[in-house]
């Protein structure tokens, strides 16, 4: 049996890439999933694949830039599975890519909402409720955006590297009462930010080659180890996927 069999979650932008594969991974271990996103078609059918193959998900609809949206997700989850063990802030948007001189403000506003305020709100959402229960572990996936600036995208290295703040801050808060909260930067993984990266040409991000990104499977499998006991050390601390160390830990290699 799974250590995390019988925990619940929640998993923001479980829509596709690193958030379903994270969905998909926790259920497989037992653990009981609330999948979000702004539109239900896809948490949907995961929900229902998961749930197919002995699972227990939910899908509910939540954009993580309203409080409220995240505050039903977290009741969701308590309501549906009795508590919540697990969040994963996940969801975030690389979109737009451009410099700022030339940038939308309201585009580039709302999408700080998304990589750092949907953070915030996850975090105030859920540790009330895990502090209250004695426990409880929070991922913010982050990325190497966070530590060092990027041609094109201030709004995404801002927002990361404000997140990783949070990080940091949430763990001094918290880690008394039991609660974990901890970053993964998991480099370049093959989703369709990769996609929208690619077809910009803005940094050198945008010029590797597709082959050199990992499958999301692997960021999923190291959420799932960042909930376990073995990974106890790194709360506030972002941890790097990049390192051998760590995917030997996972046992990625």
């Amino acid at each position: 049996m799974s250590e995390l069999s019988g925990k619940c979650a929640v998993v923001t932008g479980a829509s596709r890439g690193i958030g379903a594969s994270t969905a998909e991974i926790l259920a497989g271990q037992g653990v009981a999933v609330v999948l979000t996103a702004r539109s239900t078609g896809q948490i949907e059918e995961i929900a229902a694949r998961i749930r197919e193959n002995g699972g227990k998900a939910e899908a509910v609809t939540c954009d993580v830039s309203r409080f409220d949206d995240v505050q039903k997700a977290v009741a969701a989850c308590q309501n549906s599975f009795g508590g919540l063990d697990i969040l994963v802030n996940n969801a975030g948007v690389i979109d737009p890519i451009g410099h700022l001189s030339t940038s939308n403000p309201e585009e580039w506003a709302n999408a700080t909402d998304i990589n750092y305020k949907g953070v915030y709100f996850g975090l105030r959402a859920a540790l009330p409720v895990m502090q209250a229960q004695g426990g409880g572990t929070i991922v913010n996936v982050s990325s190497g955006a966070a530590h060092g600036p990027m041609e094109g995208w201030s709004h995404y290295c801002s927002a990361k590297a404000a997140a990783y703040m949070l990080t940091r801050c949430a763990d001094q808060e918290v880690s008394a009462d039991g609660v974990r909260v901890v970053g993964l930067s998991p480099g370049t993984v093959a989703t369709y930010m990769q996609t929208a990266i690619k077809a910009s040409g803005v940094n050198p991000v945008s010029q590797l080659d597709p082959s050199v990104h990992i499958d999301p499977s692997w960021p999923a499998r190291a959420i799932a180890w960042l909930c376990t006991d073995d990974a106890a050390e790194f709360a506030g601390q972002d941890v790097s996927l990049r390192e051998d160390d760590i995917r030997r830990r996972i046992g990625l290699i």
